[in-house]
């Protein structure tokens, strides 16, 4: 049976059937950043590799929960909100779970020498606002009663990234300052973008969120 029909069955009659999927979509945003933050605080070679195909396991998975949303949402099901405003946020923890992968991916290619701590604090920064976006996405069942509990949720995780935006730029300079070797150099700036790119990510998905609630509220 498929993971649609499984959701179909256990909902049946219920208002809100795209949230099991949405959850699940958070809960691999969750552990992939997890993953990822777990490799920007070791060295070790072997849990990189670990964590990297693990994370790629929650991206192949994540894929195929689109998938599955999408299919839900041609359906024909009677919603409160725009079928296109959920459509963005699934797509959107889609896309994070993508940027986690590549990034994940840029650890096992540049093989640092070792990892700044700014990086490592980078990498649970986003780790953070996963969390955030994990509490925030089940609230999505009665909008009205979370609107304040979701509407904290994404100011927590734009917070978060504009505290990664300060920790890159502050990053940036000391590398610049500080490394000589310009190929570790290149390697701690790509790895420093990859993470702010990650930060990004959670915060599409929070303005998403955010375009929904408003959109759900002017109906």
């Amino acid at each position: 049976m498929s993971l649609y029909k499984k959701i179909k069955m256990a909902l049946r009659g219920g208002k809100h059937e795209f949230i099991p999927i949405l959850v699940q979509q958070a809960d691999f945003i969750s552990k992939s950043s997890s993953l990822m933050a777990a490799m920007f605080s070791s060295s070790d070679r072997d849990l990189w590799v670990s964590n990297e195909k693990e994370i790629k396991a929650c991206e192949v998975q994540g894929d195929a929960l689109l998938s599955e949303f999408h299919e839900m949402l041609s359906g024909g099901l009677m919603m409160k909100v725009n079928k296109l405003d959920l459509q963005s946020v699934s797509m959107a923890m889609d896309d994070c779970v993508d940027v986690i992968k590549d990034t994940a991916k840029a650890v096992l290619i540049y093989q640092p020498e070792h990892i700044d701590i700014q990086l490592e604090e980078l990498s649970q920064i986003a780790k953070a606002q996963s969390e955030a976006i994990q509490d925030m996405i089940p609230s999505l069942h009665d909008i009205r009663k979370n609107l304040s509990a979701i509407s904290l949720c994404c100011d927590r995780v734009t917070e978060l990234e504009h505290t990664a935006d300060e920790a890159y730029e502050e990053y940036i300079g000391y590398i610049f300052n500080n490394v000589n070797d310009v190929r570790e150099l290149i390697k701690y700036k790509n790895l420093a973008e990859m993470l702010e790119n990650t930060t990004d990510a959670h915060k599409k998905i929070s303005d998403r969120v955010r375009n929904l609630l408003l959109n759900y509220l002017s109906d």
